[in-house]
């Protein structure tokens, strides 16, 4: 009977495994017969304590660059100040009460600039009054016609040292107050001042070239005497007459004259 196939693969399978077995067992007997060495411990102790010395030398060598550049940042860095503590808490104040301030008190007018005016120049002095001046002094009318003039060069009027006159004229519809001031070529303002104390400035008026002389006016509305009926009793306490004073001070503010005004009239109690 002719074989399979398949049984010659195994037979030619076993051959190769005991060839194998037969070299393992040569190669095993040669072993025997083989004394291994002596395994280089001291080589191995004086590689390895080598390697050892080797990083620390690394170790400290880093050690010694790493302190060098903190040492040079700490120079580059700014010098430290001084030690600074923390303010104790404030202690909030409390809060202020709201005031009204008190009101500013009114600044005093500037007195009018002296007005220089042409001999003869009418100048309106208020409701129909006129004032104006001439060589001879000061002239001025009313509304009703009235009409006055006070000489300066009459003799009476000394024009050698500060003076100063005052005229009313004037009823119900208000007064006209005015005079000359003379004795002075820097005059800065005349000031009429009531009973009331209220201050009053006057218009000054000159004529060129500054002659040493000169005229005021102010015009006011009625007083209670002004409105009073002409037959009534006057009454001290409701009836001044005229003002209190009236005073001339030259530009830097020094009172040069004055003349003082005609005091309340009195009246007997009955």
């Amino acid at each position: 009977m002719t074989p399979e196939p398949d049984d010659e693969p195994d037979d030619e399978l076993d051959g190769e495994l005991e060839a194998d077995a037969e070299l393992r067992a040569a190669f095993a007997a040669v072993a025997h017969d083989i004394t291994p060495g002596p395994v280089p411990l001291a080589e191995v102790r004086r590689r390895g304590l080598a390697l050892r010395r080797r990083r620390a030398v690394a170790l400290v060598a880093l050690a010694v660059l790493s302190a060098s550049g903190a040492a040079a940042v700490a120079g580059l860095a700014p010098p430290a100040g001084p030690e600074v503590t923390a303010a104790p808490p404030i202690t909030p104040l409390p809060a202020a009460t709201s005031t009204t301030p008190a009101p500013l008190a009114p600044a005093a007018p500037l007195p009018p600039p002296v007005r220089m005016v042409r001999p003869g120049e009418r100048v309106a002095a208020g409701k129909g009054w006129t004032v104006w001046l001439t060589a001879e002094g000061k002239h001025w009318s009313g509304p009703d016609g009235y009409a006055n003039t006070r000489s300066v060069t009459d003799g009476n009027i000394a024009l050698s040292e500060p003076g100063i006159s005052y005229q009313r004229e004037g009823g119900r519809e208000g007064v006209l107050h005015s005079g000359l001031y003379y004795g002075t070529r820097s005059a800065g303002r005349v000031e009429l001042r009531d009973p009331d104390g209220r201050t009053i400035l006057a218009t000054l008026l000159e004529l060129p070239g500054r002659p040493g002389w000169g005229v005021w006016y102010a015009y006011t509305p009625p007083s209670a005497r002004d409105l009073r009926d002409p037959g009534d009793v006057p009454d001290p306490r409701r009836d001044q007459e005229g003002l209190s004073d009236v005073s001339l001070y030259d530009r830097a503010g020094r009172r040069l004259a004055e003349l003082p005004g005609i005091p309340p009239r009195t009246v007997s109690e009955p």
